[in-house]
C-alpha cells in the first residue's frame, strides 16, 4: 500500500493525482447544520410561547379578573339566606299610603249636553266609597267645552295622590288647578265621556298604585 493511501481504505483506493476520494465529514457538518436550524427554531416557538403567556395575564387575565370581582363564581352566595328568611323589603316595594276614597270630596259637573249626567255618575261614586259636594251643570268657562272624558280641577295644594285614586276611575281625564283653598277637586265630564271605569278594574288600578312594582334588580352574573 502506498503512503499517500489514506489510512482506512484497505488499499482499495490510491491517490494518482490531483483528485482525491471524498471523506465522510461533509455529512457531518450537514447534520451540525440541521442540528443548530433545528435548535433555533426551537428557541423561536419557546420565545412566541412566552409573549402569548405574557399577552393573556396583561389583557385576558385582567379583564377575567376584573369579571371575577363583579361576579363572584366563587363567593359564598346570600341567595339561601335571603330564600331561607324572605322579607317585606326584598320581594317588593314598600306600600304606597294613599287616601281612602272617603276622605276625597268630589264635585261633580257636567259640561255636555245629556242631561241627568252629573248625578248618574255622582251616585255612583258615592257607591264607591267616595263623598260627594256639589253636583250640576258646569261653570260658564267649561260648558260645552271639554271634548275629552274630563277634567280634575283642585287646588295646587291638593293632595297629588287623591288625584291619582279618583282617575282610576274614569280613564283620559286631564288635570287642571286653580285658586280655590279647600280640597276637593272638581269632575268635570267631557264630550267623549261613556260612562265610569269597571269597579272591577278601578279596584286593579288602585292596587297597583298602593303596591307598586318593585325596582328592576341589579346587574345579574
Amino acid at each position: 500500500m502506498s503512503m499517500l493511501t489514506p489510512p482506512g481504505m484497505g488499499g482499495k483506493y490510491r491517490v494518482t493525482g490531483t483528485a482525491y476520494p471524498r471523506m465522510s465529514r461533509p455529512r457531518r457538518r450537514r447534520k451540525l447544520v440541521f442540528t443548530l436550524l433545528g435548535s433555533v427554531l426551537a428557541l423561536a416557538l419557546l420565545g412566541y410561547g412566552a409573549l402569548q403567556l405574557i399577552d393573556v395575564f396583561r389583557g385576558d387575565g385582567g379583564k377575567h379578573s376584573a369579571a371575577a370581582q363583579d361576579c363572584p363564581t366563587n363567593a359564598p352566595s346570600a341567595a339561601p339566606a335571603a330564600a331561607a328568611n324572605p322579607g317585606p323589603a326584598a320581594s317588593a316595594a314598600p306600600a304606597v299610603v294613599l287616601p281612602q276614597p272617603g276622605q276625597i270630596t268630589v264635585n261633580v259637573y257636567n259640561a255636555t249636553p245629556r242631561a241627568g249626567l252629573a248625578k248618574a255618575v255622582g251616585d255612583e261614586l258615592k257607591k264607591r266609597g267616595f263623598t260627594i259636594g256639589h253636583v250640576g251643570n258646569a261653570p260658564a268657562d267649561f260648558d260645552k267645552k271639554v271634548p275629552g272624558p274630563g277634567i280634575l280641577l283642585g287646588s295646587p295644594r291638593t293632595d297629588k295622590a287623591a288625584y291619582s285614586v279618583l282617575g282610576t276611575q274614569l280613564t283620559g281625564v286631564t288635570q287642571q288647578t286653580d285658586t280655590r283653598e279647600g280640597a276637593d277637586i272638581d269632575l268635570i265630564l267631557g264630550d267623549a265621556f261613556k260612562e265610569l271605569n269597571k269597579k272591577e278594574d278601578a279596584d286593579k288600578a288602585l292596587a297597583v298604585l298602593a303596591n307598586p312594582a318593585p325596582a328592576p334588580s341589579a346587574k345579574k352574573c
